[in-house]
C-alpha cells in the first residue's frame, strides 16, 4: 500500500489529483455506479484487474435501497479491504440535492455531487458555495452541474439542455473540483433519434474552463464520440445504465438456459445465479477502461 499514482496513496481518496491528471493528461477516470454487494466487487474486480484507478459512486436511490449512506461507505470500505484492492477508490454521491450532499460530506464520502440543476440559477449557486464550503473543509471533493443532462435520475426529468457557458463560469468559480456539463447527453437509453454530443458547446466550456469537466449519461455514447471528448477535456465519464443491461442480459441467459433449474448442480444458489451478470459487469467496466485510456497504476 505504499505506491503511488501521481503522489497519491492507494487508498480510499477524494478525485482531486485523480481528475486533474486526468484533464492534462487528456485521459478519463470512469465513475460507476453501485447497487448492491455484486456491483461493488465487480467493479472493483476491473479496476484492481486492469490497474487503474477508479470512481465507485452511489445515486439517492441506489443508497436508500442499500440501506444507506453510511452502510453504503462501509461497504465500499470493507471490500476494498477484503479484496485487497490496491488501486485508488474514490467514493462518490452521484446527483445529491443539498440534504443528501450535507449528509454525505457528515459520512465521510470521499467526494459529493450536488445537483442543483433543476433550482433557479441563483439558488444552485449559493448552495453549491455552501456545499464547497463544507465539503473542502473535510478534504472532500465537489462536483456540480451546469445544464440538464436529459432522462431521469432519482425522479428529477432533465431535457438534454446545453450548458451555458457564462452559468458555467459563474459555478465553477465558487471553487468546485469537477463541473459536470450538458453537451446533448442524457441518461439512460439513448433514442434512436438522438443527435449526438454537442462538441461545438464543449469546445466552448473546454476553453473557458480548466476544471475536469464530467460526461452523464455515459451508457450508450458511441466510443467514437466518448474518445473525442476527452481529448476535448471530459475526464470523468459516467456509467451505469451499461452495467445494468449487461447484468441483466447474462442473467436471463443464464435462466432461459435453465441451469437454475439444474438441483443437482443447485443452479439456484444466489451466488450463482448472481455469478454470470456479475462477471457481466466485470467485463464492461474493463471494456469502458479501455475507452478510456485511464492510465495503469505505476
Amino acid at each position: 500500500m505504499n505506491e503511488t499514482f501521481g503522489g497519491l496513496s492507494m487508498v480510499l481518496t477524494n478525485g482531486n489529483e485523480i481528475f486533474n491528471n486526468a484533464r492534462k493528461g487528456k485521459y478519463a477516470v470512469g465513475a460507476f455506479n453501485i447497487n448492491d454487494l455484486e456491483w461493488t466487487r465487480a467493479i472493483l474486480a476491473a479496476a484492481q484487474e486492469t490497474n487503474t484507478p477508479v470512481l465507485v459512486q452511489t445515486s439517492m436511490g441506489a443508497a436508500k435501497y442499500m440501506g444507506g449512506y453510511e452502510l453504503c461507505l462501509h461497504l465500499v470500505q470493507d471490500t476494498i479491504k477484503a479484496m485487497g484492492i490496491t488501486v485508488p477508490v474514490v467514493m462518490h454521491l452521484d446527483h445529491g440535492n443539498y440534504e443528501a450532499a450535507k449528509e454525505c460530506i457528515e459520512v465521510g464520502y470521499n467526494s459529493v455531487m450536488f445537483d442543483g440543476h433543476d433550482l433557479p440559477f441563483d439558488e444552485n449557486l449559493e448552495k453549491t458555495k455552501e456545499i464547497v464550503k463544507l465539503a473542502h473543509a473535510k478534504g472532500i471533493s465537489v462536483e456540480a452541474e451546469v445544464g440538464s443532462i436529459g432522462g431521469t435520475e432519482d425522479g428529477i426529468t432533465g431535457a438534454g439542455e446545453l450548458a451555458d457557458v457564462e452559468e458555467a463560469k459563474t459555478l465553477n468559480a465558487t471553487g468546485v473540483d469537477y463541473l459536470a456539463v450538458g453537451i446533448g447527453n442524457i441518461h439512460g437509453v439513448y433514442p434512436e433519434n438522438w443527435q449526438g454530443l454537442n462538441f461545438d458547446r464543449l469546445a466552448e466550456l473546454a476553453a473557458a474552463i480548466d476544471t475536469p469537466l464530467v460526461l452523464h449519461g455515459g451508457s450508450g455514447i458511441p466510443k467514437e464520440q466518448i474518445v473525442k471528448a476527452i481529448s476535448m477535456g471530459i475526464s470523468k465519464v459516467n456509467v451505469n445504465t451499461e452495467l445494468q443491461l449487461s447484468f441483466a442480459k447474462a442473467t436471463r441467459e443464464y435462466i432461459e438456459a435453465g441451469h437454475d433449474q439444474d438441483v443437482n448442480a443447485k443452479g439456484y444458489d444466489p451466488r450463482k445465479l448472481l455469478a454470470p451478470g456479475t462477471k457481466a459487469i466485470t467485463d464492461t467496466t474493463k471494456e469502458r477502461i479501455e475507452w478510456f485510456s485511464t492510465p495503469s497504476v505505476k
